[in-house]
């Protein structure tokens, strides 16, 4: 109950974010949007529909259409979601005015509605359209949501560009990319993280080295040479990016002919990684 409240209090605060992203920085300055919100904002700026209503009609048609790749849970917090996003986008309507400085205005748009996306996600749902197809291309392509999404939304602003001119369309891609980092970093995390494997003929001395100086966890794998057929260990660790050249110096110091492979790590699921010295 406490994890429902919670992440409804997320999903609450993420779309009056990304209504005010919209409302607020993106209509006012002419700019557009990637994916179902820039072809509201399009249909906003030609016909004057609200952007509220139109999200909400084309949002719930792409939900029918998608919601058998997602689990019960997030199309819930799907529709939930387009709502709270639909009624925000009514209720800020007209609030925002032009500024002076149209790129201003991108960065802190492209802020406002990533940072709203984000949480959204964080959250367990989605803000449908193109968010549906940038999730269906992460749980089958392991392609990163903010990632696919920037491609997807680049097609949509190309369209865009012919109602706001070719301009305000290169700012919309600015704020577009801003928007797919600040996803990203909601939803892997914001420091990076790495997958440390170790091969060595010193592995007792790196094990030690690596649990006394750098506090890290190490997990010691058994495996076996393909070629040679001999069974030898494997340190498999995690690290922040910020350790990557300590360890490389620990390594070189002990052992300079060790193997090592070093590959990014999307997330961990361990409350105490973060709680580690780093």
């Amino acid at each position: 109950m406490e994890r429902n409240i919670r992440d409804l209090l997320i999903l609450i605060a993420g779309s009056f974010i990304l209504s005010i992203g919209i409302n607020y920085f993106v209509i006012p300055n002419q700019l557009s949007e990637g994916g179902v919100f820039g072809i509201t904002i399009v249909t906003y700026y030609l016909f004057e529909w609200s952007p509220g209503i139109v999200n909400f009609v084309l949002n719930t048609t792409l939900v029918v259409i998608g919601y058998r790749y997602f689990t019960k849970r997030t199309i819930i917090y799907t529709i939930i979601a387009i709502i709270l996003n639909s009624v925000f986008l009514i209720i800020t309507e007209g609030w925002g005015e032009a500024m002076d400085d149209r790129l201003l205005a991108a960065l802190f748009a492209g802020l406002a509605v990533g940072l709203g996306i984000g949480m959204i996600f964080r959250a367990g749902g989605t803000t449908g359209g193109t968010t549906i197809l940038a999730n269906m291309m992460n749980k089958l392509l392991g392609t990163s949501v903010g990632s696919a999404m920037l491609g997807l939304d680049i097609l949509v602003i190309a369209g865009s560009a012919f109602v706001i001119g070719r301009e305000r369309a290169m700012y919309t891609l600015i704020s577009v990319y801003i928007g797919a980092k600040i996803i990203d970093m909601l939803i892997e995390g914001a420091e990076e993280r790495s997958a440390v494997m170790i091969i060595s003929e010193k592995n007792i001395e790196l094990l030690n080295a690596i649990l006394v100086q750098m506090s890290r966890g190490v997990t010691v794998m058994e495996a076996e040479g393909g070629y040679t057929r001999e069974n030898r260990d494997i340190l498999y660790l995690v690290i922040n990016k910020r350790e990557i050249v300590q360890l490389r110096k620990l390594v070189e110091d002990i052992d300079a002919d060790a193997y090592v492979t070093v590959h990014r790590v999307q997330e961990v699921f361990r409350s105490g990684y973060k709680g580690r010295k780093a």
